[in-house]
């Protein structure tokens, strides 16, 4: 559980250039991987069949590791039995983000009419490299078996670990509620996402956002702004303020083995989002990574070394904020907002307009786009469109992406909603040929 492996994805998830909320230059994306290119036209086949995805292979490798603790700890010779009942929770919890991974990239989103024939991913439960009887399953199976798991680790989880990169009471609080958030069940959401902040209460040393009214004024901790941008988690992997679960990938600069975000701007409806007064906006640059401008007045976040996919304080506020919108508690929704805006932007900025604070669905999607501005380049906006793509709120969603040739011309590809699930790569069909590959 120690492991950095478990902690720290050195390649970027498919998610980074596969969320309509990046454009690419192709300056700069020209460099990038063929699956990159790939991923970012939304194209059937993104894998070779030589291909073994980083994504699929680091995720797997460290489940098998979660099953070895999971079936063997609790008979090992040393240790206390609460210590071994710890371990094993971790074993649990961790699968359980690692299968929430892998649903979210190779099945369809959750539908509770469909979910039970909906083909999943397989529950794998055994340390053993020599089984090749593995079924797909069905979606529900697997956000069943993600479910189980967590409900068993949090009793003996600790309240808070040693560091935020060990699993703890409050994260797996935290990553239940999300997963009913996914599922669609906000009234089960909210009450995980509150035993979350009530856990998160009691730590020694709370995590907590940073006010970027503080940390980019003068003398803040983020300064100077160089090169690289400022000093925040983006380019810290260390700094784990605002985590409750730490867990990053590789956002930019990638080692040539994963997807990055080499390459990618927001695009025009991204960037539209953000008010002049958003310091958000101080995490972005309108130059390459040569120093050349990039033309058009288009902008990157160039912050972006790593990318935090755990539980964050940021996606938990936005998250109770939606489930409560959903609920119709409508001033709890734009107070956890607020809170969050008040941090990332002048307070004269941070209210939401009556108009918007006052009807549950133009509410929920002001939410969405909130989660664009906080999250943009980071991989998050995949999951969002996967989740819109099931929600009445959002009704014939079009997404698209532009990629900018040196010519001046443009390329646009438009994502076909079947490609909101990415096949199989062709080595995991090939020691499964019982498997159906995803349309």
């Amino acid at each position: 559980m120690n492991s950095v492996n478990m902690y720290d994805y050195t390649f970027g998830f498919p998610g980074l250039v596969m969320g309509d909320d990046v454009a690419a230059e192709e300056t700069e994306f020209q460099y990038s991987l063929a699956t990159t290119k790939s991923m970012f036209q939304w194209l059937a086949d993104v894998y070779k069949p030589t291909d073994n995805p980083r994504e699929l292979a680091s995720l797997m490798a460290n489940i098998y590791a979660c099953n070895k603790t999971a079936s063997e700890v609790m008979s090992s010779s040393e240790g206390t039995e609460t210590q071994k009942r710890a371990l094993r929770a971790e074993a649990l919890a961790n699968r359980a983000w690692l299968n929430f991974q892998l649903i979210n990239l190779y099945a369809k989103p959750y539908v509770q009419a469909t979910a039970a024939t909906d083909p999943g991913f397989p529950v794998i439960t055994t340390a053993d490299v020599t089984r090749n009887d593995f079924s797909r399953g069905t979606v529900q199976e697997m956000y069943d078996f993600i479910i189980s798991d967590l409900n068993a680790a949090i009793p003996d989880l600790p309240v808070q670990n040693a560091i935020q990169t060990r699993m703890s009471r409050a994260a797996a609080e935290g990553l239940l509620g999300k997963v009913y958030v996914y599922m669609g069940m906000p009234a089960e959401a909210l009450k995980h996402l509150d035993n979350c902040f009530l856990a998160i209460s009691s730590w020694a040393t709370a995590p907590s956002l940073y006010d970027y009214n503080v940390t980019l004024a003068a003398g803040g901790s983020f300064l100077p702004i160089t090169f690289f941008g400022p000093k925040y988690p983006g380019n810290t992997p260390s700094d784990m303020k605002e985590c409750v679960l730490a867990r990053t990938a590789t956002g930019g600069s990638s080692t040539g083995t994963g997807t990055s975000s080499d390459g990618l701007v927001l695009s025009h409806e991204t960037q539209a989002l953000f008010k002049s007064t958003d310091l958000r906006l101080q995490l972005y640059s309108n130059k390459f990574s040569s120093g050349a401008v990039i033309s058009g007045g288009r902008i990157r976040k160039y912050a972006l070394k790593y990318v935090f996919i755990g539980v964050q304080m940021a996606e938990l506020y936005l998250l109770r904020a939606e489930v409560k919108a959903r609920l119709n508690d409508l001033p709890g929704a734009v107070s956890d907002v607020e809170f969050l805006r008040s941090k990332r932007m002048p307070a004269s900025d941070s209210k939401i307009e009556s108009a918007t604070a006052g009807d549950q669905f133009a509410l929920i999607r002001f939410i969405f786009e909130e989660r664009q501005r906080e999250f943009a380049q980071e991989g998050y906006r995949w999951d969002d469109m996967r989740r819109m793509s099931v929600d009445p709120v959002f009704p014939s969603v079009t997404h698209q992406h532009t990629l900018f040739r040196t010519t001046g011309t443009q390329d646009i590809y438009t994502l076909k909603p079947e490609r909101l699930v990415m096949k199989l790569p062709p080595v995991l069909l090939q020691s499964n040929p019982a498997f159906q590959d995803n349309p």
